[in-house]
C-alpha cells in the first residue's frame, strides 16, 4: 500500500472556543441540530463576525486628569455605528461594526494619525473572537416546543491531518 494517506479525524464538541481557535483545522457549528457553517477558525471568524474590537488608553494630564471624550467623540465620528462597550480611568472599548470601508489597516493607521492628537498612550484592535461568532449562531436558536429535539448550540472542532507511509 505504497504511497497511502491516512486520514484522521478527530470530531470534539467544544466549551471553549478559544481551545477550539488554538487547536483546530476545521469548526462546524450547529444550531438545532443543523450544521449552519464549517471552516477554518479564520474563515468563520471572516465570514461571520461582526467587526472589531478596539481598546485605546488615554494619557492624564500633568494634574493626573484623563479627559476621553475627545477621543470617544472623535471615534463615533469616524466610525459611524460604532458602541462604547466600556471607559474607564482612561480606556475606552468600542465595537466597530464591520464594513466595507473599515478594514484592520483603516483602523490602524486611523489610530496611529490620531493618536498624538488625543493623547493615546496605547491601543489595541482585534479581529471578533470565535467565541463571539458562536454567541451570535447560539442567538438564533430557537427554544424546544412540544416534544421537539431540545434547542442546542454546539461547536463540533475537527483535526484533520494526513500521514503518508
Amino acid at each position: 500500500m505504497h504511497g497511502m494517506v491516512l486520514v484522521l479525524l478527530l470530531l470534539l464538541l467544544y466549551c471553549s472556543m478559544e481551545e477550539c481557535d488554538a487547536l483546530c483545522t476545521r469548526i462546524a457549528i450547529m444550531v438545532n441540530g443543523q450544521f449552519k457553517c464549517l471552516g477554518s477558525p479564520q474563515h468563520l471568524k471572516s465570514k461571520f463576525g461582526d467587526g472589531y474590537t478596539l481598546i485605546a488608553k488615554v494619557m492624564s494630564d500633568a494634574s493626573g486628569h484623563v479627559d476621553v471624550a475627545p477621543l470617544r467623540h472623535h471615534i463615533e465620528q469616524l466610525f459611524p455605528g460604532s458602541a462604547l462597550k466600556d471607559a474607564h480611568h482612561g480606556l475606552v472599548q468600542y465595537h466597530i461594526p464591520r464594513s466595507p470601508s473599515v478594514s484592520l489597516p483603516t483602523l490602524f493607521s486611523t489610530m496611529e494619525e490620531i493618536r498624538g492628537q488625543f493623547s493615546v498612550d496605547d491601543y489595541s484592535i482585534s479581529q471578533t473572537t470565535l467565541e463571539q461568532v458562536f454567541i451570535n449562531f447560539a442567538r438564533s436558536q430557537q427554544p424546544p416546543g412540544n416534544g421537539e429535539q431540545s434547542g442546542c448550540c454546539r461547536a463540533v472542532c475537527c483535526c484533520l491531518s494526513d500521514c503518508r507511509k
